[in-house]
């Protein structure tokens, strides 16, 4: 073989990545070949040097994560799926961006197999990718034995100019350097060009020099052509032990085509004669698409098979593992499947009403303190809100520290982080992750949260403060569209527990069933349920119970959900008091309550009883589908004011005369 050889077929399988990335989007119509031709070269080395993987199993536990947090240059991403021999037919590469294929314009996790992480929305991978590494930080601490390293592995992305100017990066770029995630290597796509136009338009910081300040290793790369170059980078970011590294590569928007380095290449398809132009650069056949030339074809496969070596060292390492540390052996396994221990809501609390009134933010403090001592992989915190949150795991250090146990995460005041952190350890796998902020922040992580409700992540999110129960602060610490805004998301599950015992059964939820969930959870005091006379368990689960009833057929129906349960139960009983038969109905989750069958919710609700009032301290937006055209409702749909919770519950209408006045004007 001689020395230019090597040196051809790199090139030879790099511009075979560029032109299926080309006729992606020519055939399609529409996408971004800008970034595919720019940043082929530092995905080739990283894909076919440094990242361990196994295309015959996209799964297995200590494979390195990749994630293209620049989601827009999906081309690029499938170009290589389908070369390194994942399950990703040519023929899904010609239905690029086409209705039913593996190939949306922006990658999906779960569709397209060798997909980590669902990116588009930008930043939102580069923090994904962040959480990923926590999972693994972590999971390494619990697992790691002297000599056999279970959990060993990097989080790799290629990152963009649009991703460095978001907030939600910013945000996890100074957490990931706080936190020291020497395993995250960042490669920079530093092409200098964004939809508008040079990014000097809006983008003149210096990003190293901003990096470094986060604590991060920068690496520079001038020539982002020159595959000694990145593999020298790469190498010096495995390196580093103590600090996450960004590698600045620059590179040519839309290189080899007559738009390189124009805005024009972002977006839009080159155009048939642009598309000529470039594959005569390339020496590439002008007249055929989709090509893989067979050369190109069998370095991949080698690739294929150096992954599937890979996974066999690890399986021999995890069998000695098996032989020394039986027990944890099947931790990892049960974990890594997202399996629950047995018996594990035997560890749930009850609460009884002889106990006094109770917050449920406090309820759920109590609830994850007892979880721990039987979920050791349940880890997370808050947005520096620990103690009103109540998400603090007494006796526990702090992620980060070097100590053992090591499970409460200080996200800081950066709620955006924080949601797609969670979800990047979610995506990860082997913990439970859970992320809490007052209710009316949940706007600053609204995106993280829609994107967990797309890919089924299981993530909670805790929601303090949910209501104008919050009092003394005011109407800018006031939800009042939020719970009706997050019941918008579809996928996403709303729990807004109304005691104690509701909030240790939606717990249990958040636990045991696939998918996100929001806790909405009060700062006031709240009457404990008698958990003995009703099956609140059940009733959660099913997302709507009944609570109090009538001795005979009920005249009305109050529905509410949290805090203004207990007010309905009064109302109820001023009612009762009159003559007036009326059942309460607890429906901490619309969502749940949905997915029952016909039968069960007319018995909650029955279809002939039409005066149907709800309770909610919140937007009355939605309530219509339960309370029917003749119902009502008892909600909020201006801004709180600054007193005492009580008062301000009283000046917006939530008493029980109002109540049992609603009750019976549609009586």
């Amino acid at each position: 073989m001689s020395a230019d050889e090597p040196k051809h077929l790199d090139k030879l399988c790099i511009d075979t990545i560029r032109m299926l990335a080309v006729d992606m989007v020519e055939t399609a119509k529409s996408g971004h070949p800008g970034l595919p031709l720019g940043a082929a070269t530092m995905a080739y080395v990283l894909w076919t040097k440094f990242l361990r993987y196994n295309p015959a199993n996209p799964q297995w536990p200590n494979r390195d994560r990749f994630v293209l947090s620049a989601g827009h240059g999906s081309a690029l991403l499938y170009a290589l799926l389908h070369l390194t021999g994942y399950d990703l037919p040519l023929e899904e590469l010609k239905r690029f961006r086409q209705l039913g294929s593996k190939t949306p314009g922006h990658p999906e996790y779960g569709l397209t197999p060798g997909v980590e992480a669902t990116t588009g929305p930008l930043g939102q991978g580069f923090a994904m990718g962040c959480g990923m590494a926590v999972a693994e930080r972590y999971l390494a601490e619990m697992f790691n034995q002297p000599d056999l390293d279970l959990v060993d592995h990097y989080t790799y992305a290629i990152v963009s100019d649009g991703d460095l100017m978001e907030g939600v990066c910013a945000e996890a770029a100074s957490l990931a350097g706080t936190m020291g995630l020497g395993k995250v290597i960042y490669l920079y796509d530093d092409n200098g060009i964004s939809i508008e136009g040079p990014t000097s338009l809006s983008f003149t910081e210096d990003v190293s020099r901003r990096f470094q300040a986060y604590g991060w290793q920068v690496i520079r790369v001038a020539d982002g052509n020159n595959i000694a170059s990145i593999e020298t980078a790469i190498q010096n970011a495995q390196a580093e032990k103590d600090k996450p590294s960004l590698i600045m590569v620059h590179t040519h928007i839309g290189f080899g085509s007559p738009k390189q380095d124009s805005a024009s290449a972002h977006g839009e398809p080159l155009g048939a004669e642009a598309v000529k132009e470039t594959k005569a650069f390339y020496n590439w056949p002008k007249d055929k698409t989709f090509i893989v030339p067979g050369e190109a074809r069998d370095h991949f496969q080698t690739v294929k098979a150096a992954g599937a070596e890979y996974e066999k060292e690890w399986r021999t390492l995890f069998s000695e593992y098996l032989m020394s540390y039986p027990d944890k052996a099947a931790q990892f396994e049960e974990q890594m499947a997202g399996r629950l221990p047995n018996n594990w809501a035997a560890s749930l609390p009850v609460f009884k009403p002889e106990d006094g009134s109770m917050a449920t933010r406090v309820a759920s403090g109590k609830v994850i303190n007892a979880l721990a001592e039987v979920l050791p992989h349940m880890l997370g915190g808050s947005a520096d809100l620990a103690p009103s949150n109540k998400t603090h795991l007494s006796g526990y250090a702090d992620f980060g520290s070097g100590q053992p146990k090591a499970r409460n995460i200080h996200f800081g005041v950066r709620e955006h982080a924080m949601g797609a952190m969670v979800n990047g350890m979610a995506l990860h796998g082997g913990v439970i992750p859970y992320g809490g902020t007052f209710l009316v922040f949940s706007d600053y992580m609204r995106p993280a949260v829609r994107l967990s409700a797309l890919m089924k992540t299981h993530s909670t999110f805790v929601y303090t403060h949910d209501s104008i129960g919050v009092g003394e602060d005011g109407p800018t610490h006031q939800p009042i569209e939020h719970v009706a805004s997050l019941r918008a998301i579809p996928e996403l599950v709303i729990l807004r527990p109304a005691d104690a015992n509701e909030t240790a059964a939606a717990w249990k939820v958040a636990l045991e069933t696939p998918g996100p969930k929001a806790l909405m959870l009060t700062r006031q005091n709240l009457p404990i349920l008698d958990a003995s006379a009703l099956d609140i368990t059940g009733g959660v689960a099913r997302g709507a119970y009944v609570a109090a009833d009538s001795d005979g057929a009920p005249a009305a129906v109050i529905i509410a959900t949290g805090s203004e349960v207990s007010l309905a139960m009064e109302a109820r009983k001023a009612l009762a008091e009159e003559g007036i038969a009326v059942r309460v109905v607890s429906m901490p989750s619309w969502e749940l309550f949905e997915a029952q069958p016909q039968e069960y919710r007319d018995q909650v609700l029955p279809p002939s009883v039409t005066a149907r009032v709800a309770v909610e301290a919140g937007s009355r937006m939605g309530w219509e589908r339960w309370v029917g055209s003749g119902g009502a409702t008892v909600s909020l749909d201006e801004f709180g004011a600054s007193a005492p919770g009580s008062q301000v519950f009283k000046h917006f209408g939530f008493t029980v005369e109002n109540v049992t006045a609603r009750v019976k004007a549609l009586l």
